[in-house]
């Protein structure tokens, strides 16, 4: 019987590409995770101590290890989401499909070439993919739920909320950090918006034609679809 993790993880590669690695291998304890966040410096302090993706190069091969808290782990084990999302595991379902995103859109990046790096475009452009899949994903664990009629406009917007409004409120000590994740959440949640408002067909080129983008690229073309669905005709 597949993992929880399994299933996510070959969902996404359908939707894009193979990354050729079983990603649960890259799972870590508490005690490594430390141990990273040391070495990964005083910023990497301050990212959610719920899930974490650790990312390098070594010897011309991509590195990853992705942590979860023990917190998060019971929440799932306790509330399985395959068997339906409720308030009692979507708080923890959300950044357990996220860091699997993570590592994810950093093996196809580096498949295509792009190497992790420090520089601030490569940490938005992974976080702003990574919540737009996290939610086109747990749209689909509703819609399987809600067989045969279908997800309705309360099921949208609770997920909504748990996505992109119940942690605005966040602090950060870096006024960096805190300003990525604003902006990052801001442009998934319109761009997700205008996805659910346009043909499956349409919306699957789009998705791929969205994720070959760097971060700009991402934010320009968020912005003028944006603005071009609420103009007036």
């Amino acid at each position: 019987m597949k993992t929880l993790f399994c299933e996510i993880q070959s969902l996404f590669e359908r939707t894009y590409a193979s990354v050729g690695i079983n990603l649960e291998e890259c799972l870590i304890d508490s005690r490594r995770s430390r141990q990273l966040e040391a070495l990964a410096g005083a910023q990497a302090r301050e990212l959610s101590s719920l899930a974490r993706t650790f990312l390098g190069t070594a010897g011309g091969r991509l590195h990853v290890a992705i942590y979860y808290s023990q917190w998060l782990v019971e929440q799932l084990e306790n509330n399985d989401p395959r068997a339906g999302l409720c308030e009692e595991n979507i708080r923890a379902l959300i950044p357990f499909v996220e860091e699997i995103k993570h590592a994810i859109h950093a093996a196809l990046n580096f498949q295509r070439g792009e190497r992790p790096s420090g520089e601030e475009s490569y940490a938005r452009n992974l976080e702003l993919q990574s919540q737009v899949d996290t939610c086109l994903e747990l749209l689909l664990f509703v819609a399987f739920f809600r067989r045969p009629g279908g997800i309705t406009e309360a099921d949208r917007k609770w997920l909504r909320f748990h996505m992109f409004e119940s942690e605005s409120g966040n602090r950060h000590q870096s006024a960096n950090l805190g300003d990525r994740y604003r902006e990052t959440t801001q442009l998934a949640a319109s761009y997700t918006c205008f996805l659910e408002g346009i043909h499956a067909e349409r919306r699957a080129h789009e998705i791929q034609t969205f994720h070959a983008l760097g971060y700009d690229e991402k934010r320009i073309r968020i912005l003028s679809l944006c603005d071009r669905k609420t103009r007036p005709s």
